[in-house]
């Protein structure tokens, strides 16, 4: 088993979890102001992307500029990982490869302190990414306790690259954002993304 694989139900059973679904977990984080490269991509990106319907030109044209922005504002004690291969229990099915995971660590070379799983919803399935998601956030929880590093908690992202629903793993409850993003909301997206790493959001 990969995290892939997981769905809701499989990770609520295998990681005891209980979902909560019922909050607004980012209402409060002020949009700000994206940066003209970022806009200007996106505008000449996203027609693309859309028109080409892929995951892999979403993930290209769409979701990594926006995490490339999210980095670029939260400074170099950031780190991103595209496509990385995050085993952590094997055992457990906490193995595979992540979409995108953010880092509150400068180390660019190996996975450091793993805070923001990004997850690539198949086939435009947003529900069919929490699960996928969820594991890897369990994963990051694992990997920092056994780092000696600790976090309250872990946040993760299921987007198509046009919507974006958060998501933030405190011990065993898994908080389910009721809010969803669209692209044209980039600059709340961003600010969310962003406050999380700087731990002024969530």
């Amino acid at each position: 088993m990969a995290y892939s694989d997981f769905t809701i139900e499989e990770v609520k059973a295998r990681f005891k979890l209980k979902f909560e679904e019922r909050q607004d977990l980012f209402s409060s984080v002020p949009a700000i102001k994206i940066s003209p490269m970022l806009r200007d991509t996106l505008a000449e990106n996203t027609p693309l992307a859309l028109a080409m319907n892929t995951e892999k030109a979403r993930s290209e044209l769409m979701i990594a500029p926006i995490l490339l922005e999210v980095r670029r504002r939260a400074g170099e004690e950031v780190s991103l990982f595209s496509g990385a291969d995050f085993n952590v229990d094997p055992e457990k099915g906490l193995k595979g490869t992540c979409d995108f995971l953010l880092s509150r660590s400068r180390e660019q070379l190996t996975i450091e302190a793993p805070l923001i799983a990004v997850v690539e919803a198949k086939n435009e399935n947003m529900k069919g990414g929490i699960g996928q998601c969820v594991a890897e956030m369990v994963a990051a929880a694992l990997f920092n306790e056994r780092k000696g590093s600790p976090l309250p908690a872990v946040f993760g992202a299921v987007t198509t690259g046009n919507n974006w629903k958060f998501l933030r793993l405190s011990g065993t409850t898994a908080s389910i954002d009721l809010a969803e993003y669209h692209i044209k909301e980039v600059d709340r997206i961003v600010a969310i993304l962003t406050g999380i790493l700087l731990g002024t959001a969530g």
